[in-house]
């Protein structure tokens, strides 16, 4: 009974660290210029810093074949954008103000953001 206890704990723990406390590392994007992989259940990587002011070309490239990754979407800036399965789409983001920009997919399933400085 105290193993389940402990096993319990542990999985909540875990949960907790995942869903609240973990932060994954900042890319920040060079040369205006980033590719992003759609690839198992995440976007890689997710978490982007931009420079403000200054239009911005990503390009997504998709393995994952899950029906939800299909579908970009980037509410901030009122942006959706179809990714076909195993080809490279170009999205050109327009100068953005200072701030993060949210994006995931249709089911916001997969998420990242894009931090604009």
């Amino acid at each position: 009974m105290l193993l389940i206890n402990i096993s319990g704990f542990l999985l909540i723990a875990l949960i907790v660290w995942w869903f609240w406390l973990y932060k994954p590392q900042e890319i920040e994007v060079t040369n205006n210029k980033m590719v992003i992989r759609v690839e198992n259940g995440v976007y890689n990587p997710a978490h982007i810093k931009v420079k403000a002011d200054k239009s911005t070309v990503l390009t997504f490239f998709r393995t994952d074949s899950s029906p939800c990754s299909a579908t970009l979407l980037i509410p901030g800036i009122e942006m959706s954008q179809e990714i076909p399965l195993n080809k490279e789409t170009v999205i050109t983001l327009p100068p953005l103000s200072a701030g993060e920009y949210p994006f995931h997919c249709s089911m916001q399933m997969y998420r990242g953001v894009i931090k604009s400085e």
